[in-house]
């Protein structure tokens, strides 16, 4: 059986307001449906899937990927910036969550690989 890896964090979408609006969010891993993709849930149902590596290098240095551009926002934060035809969705997360959530989905992929 596959892990199915779930965590809650909180994103500051920025806007034009003084204050960013903090939002809860779902991070979301399956390994079975999409190994390599992390599906992060805002409220209302919107879900964006980015690749976990580019979240990963995104972390370290700016990176950019179909329609994602992430960076590293000083030393304990990320910016996701997601491009549509509607226009430019920007979220940002505390770095401290995410890489412990990203390390929780590579600790369940060697949990399974061991199982087998």
């Amino acid at each position: 059986m596959s892990p199915v890896i779930k965590e809650h964090a909180r994103a500051r979408l920025v806007t034009d307001a003084r204050d960013l609006p903090v939002v809860p969010v779902e991070l979301r891993y399956d390994s079975a449906d999409a190994p390599e993709t992390i599906r992060i849930t805002f409220p209302g149902g919107a879900v964006w899937a980015v690749g976990r590596d580019l979240l990963e290098r995104g972390l370290r240095a700016p990176v950019e990927h179909d329609s994602f551009r992430i960076w590293p926002c000083g030393r304990v934060q990320l910016v996701v910036e997601r491009h549509t035809a509607d226009g430019v969705e920007v979220v940002q997360f505390d770095s401290a969550p995410l890489i412990r959530f990203l390390r929780r989905t590579h600790r369940g992929i060697t949990a399974e690989t061991a199982r087998a």
